[in-house]
């Protein structure tokens, strides 16, 4: 039988550290594995305590983010029990046993997939979080094509089938948990998200999160995936001119700038956004290039239109052009090509 391990990353923590194992204890039979980031001395008696009430605590001598202590509890399970699911859980009282419970029995159900309990953020909540929040939902969703309620939770649940991808996900940080969203759909995984109660002790004071450098860290992965597209958009509009200078057949320009562009396009999506693991001359490839061509069709007609037809400028043709194309090609790439993973809601 699948049993499952509750993981908590922990940095300066206080009693409520302890008000959650002793939930979990009473309530269920899991095993409860804790990652100490780097705790100051004072914070030794919490985690002895968690020892006592017969918690695994693993330690790192030095603070080195989230993201590392979560990587470190996930070695540690798939090295001693690789078979068990996993949910993890913040250690500031954020989450209520009963949700816990509701991610994992999800996670029981639900195989090959990241179980998020996402928060309603009703009532009163912290603004900075609240604002954190909602600027996140709104990124992801517009470069993702997937809308979220809530992708910085630190209630999530895995099935067993996924600690290998687990531990190489990039990211030390808060971004960690981000990546995982981003990076999913490639390693061929589902997101499944379920409601819980939104709770904030103290009014979050507790909250390690740096809102400048953390948000940083949060948010470029989301702008490196849509910078793709820009840079590349850069550098067809730059070769369009280039070749049409040297040649002056305008079909010509258009199909030699899109084939540099799309090359390059496709590539930093491949490796640099979504980290797909997939030979280059893969499926992705194949479907990615049938969209250049659709484009590259729409593209020319286009222009033609606009220079022939309207009487405009090159110049300002292919500006109309390309913000046509960008809404249609970006949609197409996140929902065939690149598309993240399918998104269900309880």
């Amino acid at each position: 039988m699948i049993q499952l391990i509750i993981v908590i990353p922990a940095y300066q923590p206080n009693e409520r550290l302890l008000q959650l194992v002793e939930l979990i204890h009473q309530n269920s039979f899991y095993k409860i594995v804790i990652v100490d980031d780097g705790s100051s001395k004072s914070c030794r008696n919490i985690f002895e305590r968690a020892q006592q009430k017969g918690c695994t605590v693993l330690a790192h001598a030095i603070n080195k983010g989230k993201g590392a202590a979560l990587k470190t509890a996930f070695s540690y399970i798939l090295t001693n029990y690789p078979l068990e699911n996993i949910v993890c859980a913040d250690c500031d009282g954020q989450h209520s046993w009963q949700d816990i419970q509701k991610v994992a029995k999800a996670v029981s159900t639900h195989q090959q997939t990241i179980v998020l309990g996402c928060r309603e953020f009703v009532g009163t909540i912290p603004l900075k979080s609240l604002i954190g929040n909602k600027m996140t939902k709104a990124i992801f969703s517009v470069v993702s094509g997937h809308q979220l309620e809530d992708t910085q939770t630190g209630l999530r649940g895995f099935s067993n089938t996924l600690l290998k991808w687990l531990v190489q996900v990039k990211g030390d940080h808060y971004e960690y948990e981000m990546n995982q969203l981003l990076e999913a759909k490639s390693a061929g995984f589902e997101i499944y998200s379920v409601p819980i109660k939104t709770i904030y002790e103290n009014n979050n004071n507790d909250s390690h999160f740096r809102p400048i450098l953390d948000s940083i860290r949060i948010y470029l992965p989301l702008l490196k995936f849509a910078l793709s597209s820009f840079s590349c958009g850069i550098i067809d509009f730059v070769m369009l001119f280039v070749l049409n200078w040297f040649t002056s057949n305008l079909l010509f320009s258009v199909i030699g700038a899109r084939i540099i562009s799309s090359l390059c396009n496709y590539i930093f999506n491949k490796y640099l956004v979504f980290h797909e693991r997939r030979p280059v001359l893969s499926k992705s490839m194949l479907n990615y290039y049938v969209l250049v061509v659709l484009i590259l069709c729409i593209n020319y007609l286009l222009l033609k239109a606009f220079t022939s037809g309207v009487h405009l400028s090159l110049f300002i043709s292919k500006i109309l052009t390309e913000i046509i194309l960008f809404s249609i090609s970006f949609y197409i790439q996140k929902k065939v090509i690149f598309k993240n993973p399918a998104v269900f809601h309880d």
